[in-house]
């Protein structure tokens, strides 16, 4: 089964995304509904997916969650909450308790947003990342280079927790910049309870003129890091579309995975994220 496990919905009439915040961001100024997505999923051979949040918004979360209620292929979801947040146990619970509330997977924060690049290593975040892990959820984490060594830090402090690091922590591909980054990931994923995206490399790149070979290095090094069983395809869909239209970006992460085996293949577009977050897949 192929699982695309980072993709985004979005209705701009409820509200709007903050994250928009110039002309660069014009073709995606729209409604993005399963609908506009599904005939995508459906060309390339998709069966499943996990819907991933963009705003810092409950009821965006809630909203995810009925919607993947009502979209059998939406597999799982993976909101927002206040991780400083001290009732933040009895809010998780509200929300499983909530329509589509068992696809509540996992829980992710734009940590690349927050000024203090320590953020994730606060004692408050801290506590709200262990009460994700009693949840039983998955948390993704959204950071860049700058905000990795806190990744490292705060991923040691909590073992009980399983992470996800999104889009492989946005490495400067269209500067070609290789260090600190490389060293970071092999040192993240130097812990067994990490696992890592190929997702969202494209729009690290030069959107009009970038080329595999020039993305292709960056995603064999994940590969490397973490193993094939510790790496999950994700289109981010349709930020994604700033640089390349869904088949480029799945035949990207095909070219390289090409010298891996039919199981370890099968490992980055599916069985990864399906044990990842707990997806039921029969």
């Amino acid at each position: 089964m192929r699982i695309d496990a980072h993709h985004h919905l979005w209705d701009l009439s409820r509200r709007p995304q903050s994250w928009m915040d110039g002309s660069w961001a014009d073709p995606l100024r729209r409604t993005f509904t399963p609908a506009d997505l599904q005939p995508e999923l459906t060309a390339h051979g998709v069966d499943m997916s996990v819907a991933v949040q963009t705003s810092a918004s409950y009821d965006e979360t809630r909203e995810l969650l009925a919607t993947a209620d009502g979209a059998g292929w939406i597999g799982a979801v993976v909101g927002w909450a206040d991780l400083t947040d001290p009732g933040l146990p009895a809010v998780l619970a509200e929300l499983r308790s909530g329509p589509g509330g068992e696809r509540l997977r996992g829980i992710r924060h734009q940590v690349r947003d927050e000024p203090d690049p320590l953020w994730l290593v606060r004692p408050e975040v801290r506590r709200g990342l262990a009460a994700v892990a009693d949840a039983g959820l998955v948390y993704d984490l959204l950071v860049t280079p700058r905000e990795l060594p806190a990744a490292i830090e705060v991923v040691r402090e909590v073992p009980q927790l399983a992470f996800v690091l999104d889009h492989a922590a946005k490495p400067a591909v269209a500067q070609r910049r290789w260090q600190p980054w490389a060293d970071a990931i092999t040192e993240l994923a130097g812990e067994p309870h990490v696992s890592c995206k190929l997702s969202g490399l494209v729009t690290e790149a030069d959107w009009e003129k970038w080329r595999p070979q020039e993305v292709l290095p960056y995603a064999r090094h994940v590969l490397d890091a973490f193993g094939p069983h510790r790496v999950l395809f994700g289109s981010d869909w349709p930020v994604c579309t700033l640089a390349a239209d869904y088949r480029e970006v799945l035949a990207l992460v095909e070219q390289a995975t090409t010298h891996l085996t039919v199981l370890e293949r099968a490992a980055v577009f599916g069985d990864t994220a399906a044990r990842v977050y707990g997806l039921n897949t029969r």
